[in-house]
C-alpha cells in the first residue's frame, strides 16, 4: 500500500542524510519532562531479558536503568555517537532512505524502539514493513515524538502537518502493513505553570507515542 506520494516524501535538504549526521550530536532532541515520559512508558511496555532494537538511534536510548534487556540492537546514522551508547550489545550504521531493509532476522525482536526521528522516514512503507518482519508475535512497537525536527530533514507530510495530523499520519503508517493491530496513541500536552502563562511563557515539548503489536 502506498501512503505517500512523491511530493510528501521530499525534504527541503536533499543532501545525502548520511552528510548531514556526519559529525556527532552529543545532545539530547526534546526536554527533561519529555524523556521522563518516554522512559516511563519503556518502564510499563518493556519486559527484562527481551531483545530490543532501538533503530534511528544516537548516544543514549532513554530506556530504563533498572531493566536488563538480554540484547539491545543499535541502530543509526552516526558512528560516534552510537559507540558512545552504553546500552547497545550491538549496533549497525545504515541510512534507510536509501536501503530500508534491515540486515536482522525475521521475528528476531521484543520491541522495536523509534525515538524522535519518525518524522525523517522518507519510505515508510517499507521501513515499517521491516519493522512488522523482525518482531515477534505479540513484539511491540514505540514510535515516540514531539513538535522539534530538522526541518531541512523533515519529509514534506510532516513539516506541512499539525501535531494531529502527524500522530494520525504514524497510524496510517501502522495500518498499512498487515500484521500490526490497531495502534494505541498516547497523547500529553506539556503542562505549562500557571506563572510562566502569566507570563507568556511556554511549557515543555508534548509527548507522543503511537503503539502497536505484531499481532
Amino acid at each position: 500500500m502506498i501512503i505517500l506520494d512523491p511530493t510528501q516524501r521530499e525534504k527541503l535538504d536533499p543532501a545525502d542524510d548520511s552528510a548531514f549526521y556526519e559529525s556527532p550530536r552529543f545532545v539530547t532532541h526534546v526536554d527533561e519532562g519529555f524523556i521522563q515520559q518516554l522512559t516511563d512508558l519503556y518502564r510499563e511496555r518493556l519486559k527484562p531479558d527481551t531483545r530490543i532494537f532501538d533503530m534511528m538511534s544516537s548516544w543514549v536510548s532513554h530506556l530504563p536503568d533498572e531493566i536488563e534487556f538480554a540484547h539491545v540492537e543499535g541502530h543509526g546514522l552516526n558512528q560516534e555517537e552510537l559507540a558512545r551508547n552504553p546500552r547497545f550489545n550491538h549496533y549497525f550504521v545504515q541510512n534507510l532512505n536509501q536501503d530500508p531493509k534491515l540486515p536482522l532476522e525475521d521475528v528476531s525482536f521484543e520491541a522495536v524502539l523509534n525515538t524522535v526521528s519518525v518524522q525523517y522516514i522518507q519510505y515508510p512503507e517499507a521501513v515499517f514493513s521491516e519493522i512488522q518482519r523482525i518482531l515477534k508475535p505479540g513484539g511491540v512497537a514505540i514510535i515516540s515524538f514531539s513538535n522539534r525536527m530538522f526541518f531541512q530533514k523533515a519529509i514534506a507530510a510532516w513539516r506541512d502537518g499539525s501535531e494531529a495530523s502527524r500522530v494520525e499520519l504514524v497510524k496510517r503508517y501502522f495500518r498499512a502493513i498487515p500484521g500490526f493491530t490497531e495502534p494505541e496513541v498516547i497523547a500529553r500536552q506539556a503542562q505549562t505553570p500557571p506563572v510562566l502563562q502569566w507570563l507568556g511563557m511556554g511549557g515543555g515539548d508534548p509527548f507522543y507515542a503511537v503503539i502497536a503489536q505484531r499481532q
